[in-house]
């Protein structure tokens, strides 16, 4: 009941001598809220004290599948997955305090038992004497605004990761001109030359959204990603197997996947070791490609790490979402990456 309807209602049990509203004027006013309830998209629902639900309004009906006459009656429960019950029970206490709550994000299920993530806000409803005897509820879909938020949280720590992978790689390759320079000038040009095949190597791992990225074959996208991180003179990197077209989307997750690769055999792997090598083997497998990547030579390999980093994340995320394959690690003797790509996401 709404503060005009508590107002309207109580003017009514006074004195003789005080006025009353007309009976027309709250019957048109309590069908003018109902009509906001009932055409609101959010789910708007009033339940007792004890959690009994007295209304249903359609937007509720759309948000959880269940019609008013299957909702009202029932408990909110129904609404509620069991490891929520508490919180529940923790909302009714609220409210018959005289609290309300905004805002608070939490998960409710449909009829069909699937989950869904919501908004709620309840207020305390009263009597005509101030009494509390229930609650009004709404509840808002936010699946879409989370997925939103993830996809933003997901892009902010790819940027950090690749600001910080571009100062870590800046030394590798110092390093790694050092190694064979016979002077300071010798350092300079080498380091020069990594970096600008470095820039064109991250070029590939983006794209702009409008156009495609260029074909290319398997070898040769490889070879421009590794560039940067080898010996010209003495190579530590030896491509094998079979070669095959790459167009498409697949260009950009493979380049994303082969230079995460390299970046961190730079860092800590193969690669941050003048003994240190890299065989990359491509073969076909069936319906797929099938890529090893075996780094031998390196630091002493401790094992897999307790958790999974970021680069990682972005690895399994490229593999399973656009080249339908999936990744596997083996730290025996060394690190080991086993890629597999379905041949039909490699065609583009």
């Amino acid at each position: 009941m709404t503060g005009a309807q508590r107002q309207s209602l109580s003017l009514e049990t006074r004195s003789d001598d005080a006025p009353r509203p007309l009976l027309g004027d709250v019957d048109r006013a309590a069908r003018h809220y109902a009509a906001i309830i009932e055409s609101s998209d959010d789910a708007i629902l009033s339940k007792a004290v004890d959690g009994v639900i007295l209304s249903w309004n359609a937007g509720a009906e759309r948000l959880f599948g269940y019609r008013a006459e299957e909702a009202i009656g029932n408990l909110a429960t129904i609404i509620i997955p069991v490891d929520r019950r508490d919180e529940e029970l923790a909302m009714l206490d609220a409210i018959r305090c005289g609290e309300s709550i905004r805002q608070l994000e939490t998960v409710r299920r449909r009829k069909d038992g699937s989950l869904l993530d919501v908004s709620l806000t309840a207020s305390p409803i009263r009597d005509a004497n101030g009494r509390i005897i229930g609650a009004s509820t709404i509840a808002r879909d936010i699946g879409e605004l989370k997925k939103a938020r993830e996809r933003q949280q997901l892009l902010l720590r790819e940027m950090s990761h690749r600001v910080k992978n571009l100062f870590a790689l800046t030394g590798s390759v110092v390093a790694l001109s050092a190694r064979s320079a016979t002077s300071p000038r010798a350092v300079v040009d080498s380091a020069r030359q990594r970096l600008a095949a470095l820039a064109r190597a991250h070029a590939l791992t983006f794209s702009d959204g409008e156009t495609s990225p260029q074909p290319t074959t398997l070898h040769a996208l490889i070879r421009a990603i590794v560039a940067p991180f080898d010996e010209p003179g003495e190579p530590h990197i030896v491509i094998s197997g079979i070669d095959a077209p790459v167009s498409g989307g697949a260009v950009t997750a493979l380049a994303l996947l082969v230079h995460e690769f390299a970046t961190n055999a730079a860092k800590y792997g193969a690669l941050s070791a003048h003994e240190g090598t890299i065989a990359i083997h491509l073969a076909e497998v069936g319906d797929n490609i099938v890529m090893t990547w075996t780094e031998r030579g390196g630091p002493p390999v401790a094992g897999p790490p307790k958790t999974e980093g970021f680069g990682g994340l972005l690895s399994r995320l490229a593999v399973g979402s656009q080249l339908g394959g999936e990744i596997a690690r083996d730290w025996a003797q060394g690190l080991t990456i086993r890629v597999t790509a379905a041949m039909s996401r490699l065609a583009g």
